[in-house]
């Protein structure tokens, strides 16, 4: 049996039989963390993995280092970090695609956030807003529903592409309604915002990042938040869930980590805890501010539940919508 397969079953066993691994953790760590990011750098993603690494790397003290490896709905670090040894020393930092993925193409993407993975915590949560172009005639989220309702198909909604947060968090909306509305798949938010500010799509679920100026420019209109509380950045601005549309905060895109499988909890506790100590630094929680993402943290068992709750929303989303991968 060759050494990788006999280290994932010793921690599988000592994890199965309740008992502490702290021989595993002790000198933890003792060489620099790969932090690996399924998307190219400069996005969401890989700009918060990058701030919790390095106030991380403080915790640990030892280096924490930020790859990334794009491509295929961030599968390939997805499966890479899932076959890694379970000691640590590789962790992944995602987003909802784990989750979605399996579930829009069942035959490429056979993992499980929770059964494949050591969840260890959330990161970020990215709140959505409703937006229009400032001419729209929808000046209310009640006036859009209201449309939407009466006319059939009529109404668009643009997105960065299918089974993306802002496509899923529309079909969403449309369940909770019972209206019929088209959607207009992009490559990316950037080609999708151009034509929603061009007026050529009704609306879109768009992430609170990098939209402030356009709304004090009167290019774009914010109808609702998707977060429980309302938003200083969008003052006057109602919440989804005070309109009668609960859920969407859940909804929010999130931004966590997770280790390889077996990996033991001495070690997890480690990651967990020097998450957690990130996320209440004050320059932590405000270099996510500038990016519109709300810090969050707690327990991996508290990751792992959501992750849970998280994948049966979009499952229940996708089976009523009929959403179909590309």
């Amino acid at each position: 049996m060759n050494t990788k397969k006999w280290t994932k079953l010793l921690c599988a066993a000592l994890i199965g039989a309740g008992v502490a691994a702290p021989a595993l953790a002790d000198d933890y760590p003792s060489r620099p963390i790969r932090m690996e990011v399924g998307y190219a750098a400069g996005g969401p993603t890989d700009v918060i993995a990058r701030i919790l690494a390095k106030r991380m790397s403080e915790s640990l003290k030892t280096s924490i280092v930020v790859e990334n490896k794009p491509g295929a709905s961030a599968s390939i670090a997805a499966n890479d970090v899932m076959r890694a040894e379970p000691d640590g020393y590789k962790v992944l930092v995602t987003s909802l695609t784990l989750n979605v993925n399996p579930l829009l193409y069942p035959d490429r993407y056979n993992y499980d956030a929770v059964k494949d993975f050591t969840p260890v915590g959330n990161f970020a949560k990215l709140p959505m807003v409703v937006v229009t172009s400032y001419g729209s005639p929808y000046k209310t989220m009640q006036e859009l529903v209201a449309a939407a309702k009466a006319s059939p198909d009529k109404l668009t909604f643009g997105s960065s592409g299918i089974g993306g947060s802002a496509h899923l968090t529309a079909e969403m909306l449309a369940n909770m309604t019972g209206a019929r509305m088209m959607h207009v798949p992009f490559k990316g938010n950037g080609p999708a915002l151009q034509e929603m500010l061009a007026g050529r799509i009704s609306f879109m679920f768009y992430p609170s990042v990098g939209i402030a100026n356009y709304v004090a420019q009167k290019q774009l209109r914010v109808l609702a938040i998707g977060t429980r509380e309302p938003q200083p950045d969008f003052p006057g601005v109602p919440t989804l869930e005070s309109l009668g549309y609960p859920g969407f905060d859940e909804a929010a895109t999130w931004v966590g980590m997770l280790a390889p499988p077996a990996t033991p909890r001495a070690i997890v506790d480690k990651l967990n805890r020097a998450a957690n100590e990130a996320l209440a630094d004050p320059a932590v929680r405000q270099q996510l501010a500038s990016l519109g993402a709300l810090a969050d943290g707690g327990t991996p068992q508290q990751f792992s539940q959501f992750l849970v709750q998280d994948r049966k929303r979009w499952a229940d989303v996708i089976k009523k919508g009929n959403v179909k991968g590309e």
